[in-house]
């Protein structure tokens, strides 16, 4: 007797289906039952204002988490940088699979890198965190550039570069990645120079805390290493009091010594979107055995970059 088909809510993007794809693909081989899509519009989704403007938190989940709630779906899958840094408790973070790249790339005219870009040439984002690293970054290095904020899919976005109304905009690798375009991109930015969004290029398949079995099985799609890592990062945003469109960027990543990780190091910036302040910090410690020495070296970074004057820089606090 065939077994009825599992519920998955997505966004309606080609982005998110094809992230929930990979994941609807996953689960029917560890389930052995069938998975159906459910496309879900999310406030962020109709909204044509900037996200730093409707504030960022939850714009991009709450729909699909209300469905959870209601049993319209049986579990869901969000890009993780979206979550709020709350875990609602009827909710459940099932699985974290292993990230894409996290860095963020340039896609410009005439496959230019971000140092080729003419005198006030004019970088489409909007982000930030991006704005007030890339302008920062130009600074330093004697540079002039707009950042222009857009809103819009992977095709609008780049289509502003193609029609000649922008010379470049910044996006994320995992995102052109998922959906096959990387060779559009004409530079990998350094995380060194514009360190990403907490949690970005990873994915969170979330259930209800109810539905213990299914939970189990979703855990199978988990990597330890991208939650350890995933969770400093938001223990950082969340210690900063910051939403997930607040100008913080962060990145956690493994230190080996040959062939054996040796050491955690999380990296994180704040800083104003004109890029004249920047507070950059980085802290490393053992690697994390377990969430709450994960979540304890967030707020460690966390706590240094308060005070360093990082509350001051961030124009979104959480509500």
């Amino acid at each position: 007797m065939t077994q009825a088909a599992l519920k998955l809510g997505t966004r309606r993007s080609k982005l998110a289906m094809a992230q929930s794809g990979h994941v609807a693909e996953a689960v029917r081989r560890i389930t052995g039952r069938p998975v159906e899509l459910v496309e879900i519009t999310t406030y962020g989704d109709t909204s044509r204002e900037h996200l730093a403007q409707i504030g960022g938190t939850g714009v991009f989940v709450t729909a699909l988490r209300d469905a959870l709630v209601r049993g319209d779906v049986d579990f869901a899958v969000h890009s993780l940088k979206d979550l709020p840094t709350g875990q609602p408790d009827d909710l459940v973070l099932a699985a974290i699979p292993k990230r894409e790249d996290p860095r963020d790339v340039l896609v410009a005219r005439d496959g230019l890198t971000f140092e080729q870009l003419p005198a006030g040439a004019r970088i489409g984002t909007g982000s930030p965190r991006r704005m007030a690293q890339l302008n920062a970054y130009a600074r330093s290095h004697g540079l002039r550039i707009e950042t222009v904020p857009i809103r819009g899919n992977i095709d609008t976005r780049i289509g502003y570069v193609r029609n000649g109304e922008l010379d470049a905009v910044v996006l994320a690798a995992a995102g052109l990645a998922r959906i096959g375009r990387t060779d559009e991109v004409t530079e990998f930015l350094s995380v060194d120079a514009v360190l990403p969004a907490p949690g970005q290029g990873a994915l969170a398949v979330e259930c209800t805390a109810a539905n213990a079995d299914l939970a189990a099985a979703l855990g199978e799609l988990d990597d330890p290493y991208t939650r350890a890592a995933v969770t400093a990062e938001r223990s950082l945003l969340a210690a900063l009091e910051a939403g997930c469109s607040a100008p913080v960027g962060a990145l956690a990543d493994l230190l080996a010594d040959g062939q054996v990780v040796t050491e955690m190091r999380l990296r994180g910036v704040v800083g104003t979107t004109d890029g004249s302040t920047l507070v950059q910090m980085s802290t490393t410690g053992p690697v994390p055995t377990s969430h709450g020495d994960a979540l304890a070296l967030g707020r460690e970074l966390a706590s240094e970059m308060l005070a360093k004057g990082a509350a001051g820089l961030m124009g979104e606090r959480a509500l």
